[in-house]
């Protein structure tokens, strides 16, 4: 538990420090592929977690169930600081993310030429997501769900790594 409250704390916090300080200084451009490798780089606490475990609290060897759990343990608090931070981001910003997305799509379809009648449905589309987006039980796990699949997968691909003694051995102290 301590291995997950530690390391998950830490992934989530560089995750989204990261995604908001370049959300408060528009240096991105909202690139979703750069969010996405900045939760990648952060998740790979779970690599680093997971094998000081195995090191320091198995003798150097984890099942991959036992490993496994411990990363989707760091993935669950990275997820829930990565939620409780861009919460308090918009709340003290007043920043609408829904807005600012909505009419991004918008200028998008604009400029690729869209039909008129393309562009009014996805607006209408927009709208309803953004009422539903309100909803903090609609929004809460929608923002776990961007980060959690990618921890989970780094769970995955760590357990397999890990479960093999001989990868990244244990150093005698």
């Amino acid at each position: 538990m301590r291995y997950a409250l530690v390391y998950g704390g830490l992934a989530g916090a560089i995750a989204i420090s990261i995604i908001v300080a370049t959300l408060a200084l528009d240096l991105t451009g909202h690139s979703l592929w750069f969010g996405y490798l900045v939760m990648l780089v952060a998740l790979s606490l779970i690599f680093v977690g997971v094998k000081r475990y195995r090191d320091l609290e198995c003798g150097g060897v984890i099942r991959f169930g036992r490993a496994f759990g411990l990363g989707l343990g760091i993935a669950i608090v990275a997820g829930l600081i990565y939620v409780i931070g861009w919460e308090l981001y918009t709340a003290l910003s007043g920043w609408n993310f829904m807005a600012d997305y909505s009419a991004s799509m918008l200028e998008q379809m604009r400029a690729e030429g869209a039909a008129p009648a393309a562009i009014q449905a996805k607006q209408e589309e927009l709208r309803q997501m953004a009422e539903m987006y309100a909803n903090p039980l609609f929004r809460l796990p929608m923002i776990f769900a961007e980060i959690f699949p990618v921890g989970l997968v780094v769970a995955l691909v760590s357990a397999a790594l890990l479960r093999n003694p001989r990868l990244l051995p244990a150093t005698a102290r």
